[in-house]
């Protein structure tokens, strides 16, 4: 478990299954990362319970301190052990608990860990163009835009643009 000032990153567990399995069956959640397509429950357990068995990626539940409860989850994957890089993904699950800071510290302390840990260079992540809070928060973190894929997913009816965004680790960058 990483301790934070309002969070821990610690796994992903059983107990955990039903409120992330909530999250990503539902559209509204969807819709800030994909187009929505109903889950299956085997496919979504799998997936998150067995990334210790795949190196190319790393799950962390997001807890608030002291509480047992999930308050979100982030993602490292296609992690690539030549390259030095990997791909992040931050979900707060409930609407609620968006907007205090959790994903933020859950970011930044991801990228802590992704330098410290898994001894990467290179972070890159995907936003949707329309989604100022989270570009914001990328941005403070240092994270610079690479460019912007025009129309490249349809969401809810719309055509979004999707913005790529990297972080270079501070000594080792271009």
């Amino acid at each position: 478990m990483i301790l934070g000032q309002k969070i821990a990153l610690s796994p992903i567990l059983a107990c955990d299954m039903p409120l992330i399995f909530k999250w990503y069956d539902d559209p509204a959640t969807a819709r800030l990362n994909e187009p929505y397509l109903p889950k299956d429950w085997g496919d979504q357990e799998r997936f998150w319970t067995n990334a210790a068995l795949d190196p190319s990626r790393v799950f962390f539940a997001i807890r608030k301190r002291g509480s047992v409860d999930i308050a979100g989850v982030v993602q490292i994957t296609a992690i690539h052990p030549i390259h030095r890089s990997a791909a992040l993904g931050v979900l707060i699950g409930e609407a609620a608990d968006r907007g205090q800071g959790l994903g933020a510290e859950a970011m930044a302390m991801t990228v802590d860990y992704c330098w410290r840990h898994l001894n990467l260079s290179r972070l890159w992540l995907t936003v949707f163009a329309g989604n100022a809070p989270a570009r914001a928060l990328y941005r403070r973190l240092g994270f610079a835009e690479e460019g912007c894929a025009r129309s490249a997913v349809f969401i809810d009816g719309c055509w979004v643009d999707v913005v790529q965004m990297a972080l270079l680790h501070p000594s080792r960058g271009g």
